[in-house]
């Protein structure tokens, strides 16, 4: 077989290899996907009626914190609440609640950053249907049973990470540990230099 044969068969075989590459999750592929949803869940029972909420995709599972982490702004005790259904077995510890409350205070915008179409020009009030984009790289499934993926923020020049972890009985992803509250840029009408 020569070289030009060799090419055209690599070359026919395209589709195979997109197809493989969009079920594994974690090789190494720099995946993403988009979510949208056309309201931010007020409560856990609203959150688990989301198709996302099996929980069976890490992706999902980013996403799904994200919804969370922006009820934090009208009612703390229901984002907390969405947010141990979120993490599993395991409920938020008191560190943790801390952290966020910490990360959040005077700065109820993080979290809305997230969504598409939120920049600090807008106060980062995003686009309806929200969207979120959720990717990998190369490093994101290096541990078994454990992921770190990312979050675009429209106020940050790199993705933000959020930690996962799998629970091989049952195939879920659950919320590990919030990684992506670090400071952005504030908003313009809150900037005394703009």
């Amino acid at each position: 077989m020569g070289i030009f044969d060799s090419l055209k068969k690599a070359m026919s075989a395209p589709d195979t290899a997109v197809d493989s590459r969009e079920k594994t999750v974690g090789k190494g592929n720099n995946r993403s996907e988009s979510f949208s949803f056309s309201a931010l869940p007020k409560n856990t029972e609203e959150l688990k009626a989301l198709p996302e909420a099996a929980l069976t995709s890490p992706f999902a599972a980013v996403a799904l914190t994200i919804l969370a982490l922006c009820r934090y702004e009208e009612s703390p005790d229901d984002a907390f609440e969405m947010l141990n259904f979120l993490k599993g077995p395991e409920d938020l510890s008191t560190y943790e609640k801390q952290f966020i409350k910490e990360r959040l205070s005077e700065k109820l915008y993080k979290p809305r950053s997230f969504f598409c179409g939120a920049v600090p020009e807008n106060g980062y009030i995003p686009d309806v249907p929200y969207v979120i984009s959720v990717s990998e790289n190369p490093y994101s499934f290096d541990n078994e049973n454990w992921a770190t993926l990312y979050v675009k923020s429209g106020g940050a020049d790199n993705p933000r990470p959020v930690k996962l972890r799998k629970k091989p009985s049952t195939g879920q992803w659950f919320l590990n540990e919030i990684q992506c509250l670090s400071d952005i840029r504030i908003p313009v009408s809150e900037d005394p230099w703009a």
